[in-house]
């Protein structure tokens, strides 16, 4: 695999235990998609449904606390009636920014090659 950067792959244990977390903690269809939506500003469960397009309240909801389990989001209950409830980015989904912007380019360049688009 070419190196573009500085940085190394080694075949051993420590590697692919780092990448099958990071798969894991970010695996589906769904929770980047929901990070990217917050990355904009605080949003409501409605307004987050709306911005990520065929997603399930119920899966919406799952995939929610999944990233406040990991600490990419913070949920906050506001004294209202009805409950007023808002999910923020965290600093910790922020170090994700890079990893995002490499997928992002990965995948224009894989469409490419693949279907011939964009």
């Amino acid at each position: 695999m070419k190196n573009t950067n500085n940085d190394t792959l080694k075949c051993d244990a420590t590697t692919f235990r780092a990448i099958h977390d990071a798969l894991e903690t970010l695996g589906g269809s769904w929770k980047l998609p929901i990070l990217l939506s917050l990355t904009i500003g605080t949003k409501r469960f409605r307004q987050i449904a709306k911005e990520v397009e065929g997603i399930s309240d119920k899966m919406l909801s799952k995939e929610l606390k999944n990233l406040e389990s990991n600490h990419f989001i913070k949920r906050t209950v506001h004294n209202t009636f009805p409950p007023t409830v808002e999910y923020t980015i965290t600093e910790h989904a922020h170090t994700l920014y890079e990893v995002m912007v490499a997928l992002r380019n990965w995948g224009v360049l894989h469409r490419k090659k693949i279907v011939g688009e964009y």
